[in-house]
Formats: structure tokens, C-alpha cells, sequence
């Protein structure tokens, strides 16, 4: 590849090395290159959250980061929260409260709340509601989302 740069990346816990275009979206280098499909394209504009990644410990929108920049970084996609055998405590709390329905947005929805339970102390509704604001649902009306985030900060918290 003429003009190319290697990135190296930890993914999921995986070191990855792979010469890209510079042009190349860090949502394009998962999906792609790296055939973790999770990380659904949207807008692709940083609109609809359908993109979000875990970057360096920050949520991010990959289709508004090219892979060149997350080099030498670490990048958790849904994949990596957990199995169909074992889920994460977010994804088994988003089954329990029917907290998707198509699915498009859920992934992006699980790695903004995983940020969100990891940063916020989300002591209401309203800062879940605020915390997801840059996410778009167009099925669920989102109350299902904020009932699973909840249920997910009160395991944390214990009570």
C-alpha cells in the first residue's frame, strides 16, 4: 500500500497492527479490517452514537476518528463487554428491562453506558438521560434504556 501508516492498536485486549490509508475512519479499521461488526455506521457524521467506542478509557464517535489517530491506543467495542454465555452486567440489565428492540443503537447505547457508570455517579434519571443525550434510539423512547442504566448503577452502588 503506497502512502500507508501502520496503527497499532489494543483492541478488546488484542494488539492489532495493520498499515492503513491515512483517510481510513477507526469505525471503517474495526469493522473492516478487524471484522468486529458490533460498531454499527449510522450517520456517520458523530450525530447518532450508533458508532461509539471506548477509547483510551473515553467514549468516542469512530466514525469521527480516523484509525491513524487511536495509534497506540486501546479500543473497547462491544465485543468485549461479553458472551451470549456471559454478559456483561450493563447487557444483562438491557435484556432484563427490554432495553432494545431493533438493536442498531445498542451497541453504541452499551459502550456510552459503560462510560457513564465508569465516570458519573447518575444520581437521577435526568443525568442518565443527559449522559445519552448524544445517542439516537428511534424505537424504544428511551425509558427502557434509563430503566437498565438505573438498574445497572444501583448493582454498583449496592443498593
Amino acid at each position: 500500500m503506497s502512502g500507508g501508516h501502520v496503527v497499532r492498536l489494543r483492541v478488546n485486549g488484542v494488539d492489532h497492527e495493520a498499515e492503513v490509508e491515512p483517510r481510513l475512519l477507526l469505525v471503517d479499521f474495526l469493522r473492516v479490517q478487524l471484522g468486529l461488526t458490533g460498531t454499527h455506521v449510522g450517520c456517520e457524521h458523530g450525530v447518532c452514537g450508533a458508532c461509539t467506542v471506548i477509547l483510551n478509557g473515553d467514549s468516542v464517535r469512530s466514525c469521527l476518528c480516523l484509525a491513524v489517530e487511536a495509534d497506540g491506543g486501546a479500543v473497547e467495542t462491544v465485543e468485549g463487554l461479553g458472551r451470549v454465555d456471559d454478559l456483561d452486567p450493563l447487557q444483562e440489565a438491557f435484556r432484563e428491562h427490554h432495553a432494545l428492540q431493533c438493536g442498531f443503537c445498542t451497541p453504541g447505547m452499551l459502550m456510552t453506558g459503560i462510560d457513564l457508570l465508569r465516570k458519573q455517579p447518575l444520581a437521577s434519571d435526568g443525568e442518565i438521560r443527559a449522559g445519552l443525550s448524544g445517542n439516537l434510539c428511534r424505537c424504544t423512547g428511551y425509558q427502557h434504556i434509563v430503566r437498565a442504566i438505573r438498574a445497572s448503577v444501583e448493582a454498583r452502588d449496592g443498593d
